[in-house]
């Protein structure tokens, strides 16, 4: 079994229960994708791309081995804007509304944070998403959730 499959209804559908809070995901539009499939084998296929589930550090390598930027320094960029982001990262509401062009999701990284009670907010009510985005328009957003409020 690889790394991205967790053998019990995909990686994907595991991280986002919660289960994989070590892992990271990734989405990759067709477009990112390299050109010799390598990263599709080792996704999981959603519309329009793939989304990988990886070990964090290996996941952080692998996002900046996909879009050429660092993940870190992508998400710290995203979060200054809010936008919503689906289950699957592999869309979302962009809130350039006003830039011209399409608007669709280009590529996505999330991670999960454990149940912090003493946080506060989201942090209280359950294990928290972080996902950010990057759009066909140049915006780059955020958007997080608590496991299970999203169907």
């Amino acid at each position: 079994m690889d790394e991205t499959d967790d053998g019990d209804g995909g990686a994907l559908t595991a991280f986002l229960a919660g289960e994989r809070l070590a892992d990271v995901a990734i989405f990759l539009a067709d477009d990112y994708l390299d050109t010799e499939g390598r990263l599709a084998e080792l996704g999981e296929a959603v519309d329009g791309g793939v989304v990988l589930v990886v070990e964090g550090e290996k996941g952080r390598r692998a996002f900046a081995s996909g879009t050429g930027m660092d993940a870190v320094e992508f998400a710290q960029t995203a979060m200054n804007t809010d936008g919503q982001i689906n289950r699957h990262l592999n869309g979302g509401d962009c809130p350039a509304t006003d830039a011209d062009g399409p608007h669709a999701v280009e590529f996505a990284f999330a991670f999960a944070e454990e149940e912090n009670p003493g946080v506060g907010g989201l942090y209280a009510e359950g294990d928290v998403v972080h996902a950010y985005a990057h759009c066909s328009c140049g915006t780059s957003y955020s958007h997080k959730w608590v496991v299970g409020d999203r169907a």
